[in-house]
């Protein structure tokens, strides 16, 4: 149970402090923190990010420390990229020094600077990770088949990425085919041009994915095995996107990026609350 202790950083092999310094330093103005002074606090509504320069930061959920950041770490990043409440009250653990940014200033950092936003994702990814192994250590997998909309793209922005990934087009997908199995190594993300995918762990039917929606992007940005399985509920018209096709896209497409960045965030903060019940 070691390796799911939340209260030590979410590691990254992509994550370099110098790069998140040099975009919160070009946006944002540093402050300094008494000890115990409070950041934010947990269900307000809030729109700015941080990075911690000196000293260290407990993030609170009700009465449980559920982290704690160090300095060179993000924290914050789930409301500016979401626009939702809090999901935890941060406090100073010490005398700290800070930079923020608000969700505007975020969307230019991520413009300028690419690698922000993949340095922003693998830490997403690893929270993700970390908190779907403590749900199934509890058997608590959040079920999201009932939700209206998994769509990530809108209509237009299909339209790009079907233009914009070299040499490769969507392609059809027979129904109860298995697009990628949990465990595997991850070669592509897809991402959904017609038709539905079941998503499925330890063989139970968690999400399902229709057009504009994609799936097997954690696998692609932190190169670790699947977490989940995907198959074909009908007839699909898949477009798979390898890593360099991605990295690509990362740096060329600011509207990608900024989209898939919300899906991660917005998956990560329904696990954490679902977790934190």
């Amino acid at each position: 149970m070691d390796d799911l202790d939340f209260t030590r950083p979410a590691k990254s092999e992509i994550y370099n402090p110098a790069i998140a310094r040099t975009c919160f330093e070009t946006l944002g103005k540093a402050e300094s923190l008494a000890q115990g002074a409070t950041v934010f606090a947990e269900n307000d509504a809030g729109d700015r990010m941080y990075l911690l320069l000196e000293g260290e930061v407990s993030l609170i959920h009700g009465k449980k420390t559920i982290d704690i950041v160090k300095a060179g770490e993000i924290f914050g990043e789930l409301a500016a990229i979401t626009r939702r409440p809090r999901t935890a009250t941060a406090v100073a653990r010490s005398l700290c020094r800070l930079i923020s940014i608000d969700a505007g200033q975020f969307q230019l950092a991520i413009q300028a600077t690419p690698e922000f936003a993949l340095m922003l994702m693998s830490i997403m990814i690893n929270r993700l990770r970390l908190t779907d192994a403590k749900l199934r250590l509890a058997r608590d997998l959040p079920d999201w088949t009932g939700r209206d909309d998994s769509r990530v793209f809108d209509k237009s922005l299909l339209d790009e990425l079907a233009r914009a990934v070299p040499g490769r087009l969507p392609q059809r997908c027979p129904p109860e085919n298995v697009i990628m199995r949990e465990g595997d190594r991850g070669i592509f993300m897809y991402v959904v041009f017609q038709g539905r995918v079941a998503i499925s762990i330890q063989s139970r039917i968690v999400d399902t994915i229709g057009p504009g929606g994609v799936f097997g992007e954690m696998a692609l940005v932190d190169e670790s095995p699947r977490a989940a399985t995907a198959v074909a509920q009908n007839e699909c018209m898949l477009l798979a996107i390898n890593r360099s096709d991605f990295l690509a896209l990362v740096k060329a497409k600011p509207a990608f990026t900024a989209s898939l960045l919300k899906a991660i965030a917005e998956r990560l903060a329904t696990m954490t609350s679902h977790d934190s019940r």
